[in-house]
């Protein structure tokens, strides 16, 4: 309807300006909404292209800290980890971010929120289902899914085009082969030259991290203090830090600096799609390396097991888009009643893109250095693991004469 109110997540970026013009074009009231999840992004620029195109109001939301306590330390806590390998950066953004349009839809009283995400991708679905789930009367309005927009705009050249006519500044310099998105957590890198899976990332690829050949010949030691599961200091020989903000900000620094957390993975998208993805996750990598380490350390191994199982399926939860559904709700409080044993400090060196485990030490761990000692029999009765052998053999040797019956 004319001059309702839309709050679109606005990057400053070429796909975002020409959809603000488009619903500008349609008669929209368009409210630019920014999150500063931790990006390199030049705010104030963006906010008076956004203006100079046509927005009536552009709202910067500075979220970092909320991003950093309420998102990435539930996923270190929880040991988050994609099809084994991806830590879920770009994933946890978006629920964050979810939350600063609903907000601001509801302060500006906008009943329709719009974004630039593709109709091939992951974010559409992880946007959408975490607006329906906060406000389920918001209106969606996803252009690259309408067909009146499509088949206007096939691509690049057409945005580029369409740019030029009507006067949407585009950076004059050249847009790199592919498509970048960064936050506080990482930096993804996807499309453009890497869609070809077998096509070797460009070493001027990576922001985050300098390559593992060329950093230091000295290594860094830190360790890292964990509260029921999640980070709370970091140390290292001249500096500590207790804030989630900064312990993230400082791994991340010293991480990049020692080429930490680079992965260059093909993944399962919900929709079905497989897609290749380049990665640089440097803080995030070196917490879930501590984590895991202490967790197992604390841990009932039973417990273990089952919050392992738990955490794989909070994984898909999170890639998928549901954060705010009753099952990620339900499995975030279950692992975090497992993580309240896991208490303590882990020592670390970085080393040309390693992170070594040097020790580990606990007030609360099941670690028994008596019972497990090879000098001294403690309260272990060698014996008893001669029945023990015996009862599990009974099975074996089963599976052996069914085995030669069967010949």
């Amino acid at each position: 309807m004319v001059n309702d109110k839309v709050i679109l997540a606005y990057s400053g970026g070429l796909d975002t300006s020409c959809i603000l013009k488009w619903l500008l074009d349609k008669k929209y009231d368009v409210i630019c909404y920014m999150a500063n999840i931790g990006q390199d992004e030049n705010f104030g620029e963006a906010r008076e292209k956004a203006l100079k195109i046509g927005a009536s109001k552009v709202v910067v939301d500075d979220v970092r800290e909320q991003f950093a306590k309420e998102y990435v330390w539930p996923a270190v806590q929880a040991g988050l980890l994609y099809e084994s390998r991806y830590l879920l950066g770009t994933s946890l953004a978006r629920p964050c971010i979810s939350v600063g349009l609903i907000k601001c839809a509801k302060e500006n009283k906008a009943k329709y929120i719009s974004h630039g995400a593709t109709g091939k991708g992951n974010d559409q679905v992880r946007f959408e289902l975490s607006c329906y789930s906060l406000w389920p009367e918001v209106k969606i309005i996803a252009p690259w899914r309408l067909e009146e927009f499509t088949t206007r705009f096939q691509g690049r050249q057409d945005l580029l085009k369409y740019a030029a006519q009507n006067g949407i500044p585009v950076s004059v310099t050249p847009k790199a082969p592919w498509s970048m998105d960064a936050n506080l957590m990482h930096i993804s890198y996807e499309s453009g030259i890497l869609e070809n899976p077998d096509n070797e990332p460009p070493s001027d690829l990576y922001l985050m991290t300098i390559d593992p050949k060329s950093a230091p010949n000295k290594s860094v030691k830190i360790q890292i203090r964990f509260q029921n599961g999640l980070p709370v200091s970091v140390e290292t020989g001249n500096a500590s830090y207790d804030n989630p903000l900064d312990i993230l900000t400082f791994l991340n620094k010293v991480g990049g600096e020692h080429g930490v957390g680079r992965i260059d993975i093909v993944e399962n998208r919900f929709l079905g799609l497989k897609s290749r993805g380049v990665y640089e996750t440097p803080g995030g990598f070196i917490l879930h390396t501590a984590h895991t380490d202490i967790e197992q350390f604390c841990m009932d191994k039973e417990v273990y097991r089952v919050k392992q199982t738990l955490r794989d399926r909070l994984s898909d939860y999170v890639y998928n888009g549901f954060w705010f559904s009753p099952e990620g709700q339900y499995v975030r409080n279950c692992i975090a009643l497992a993580e309240e044993s896991v208490t303590g400090v882990v020592k670390l060196e970085m080393f040309k893109g390693n992170v070594f485990v040097l020790g580990r030490s606990s007030p609360v761990s099941l670690y028994n250095q008596d019972l497990v000692s090879m000098d001294k029999h403690s309260d272990f009765s060698p014996g008893d693991a001669t029945g023990f052998i015996n009862i599990h053999a009974i099975r074996l040797k089963e599976y052996n004469r069914f085995q030669k019956q069967n010949v």
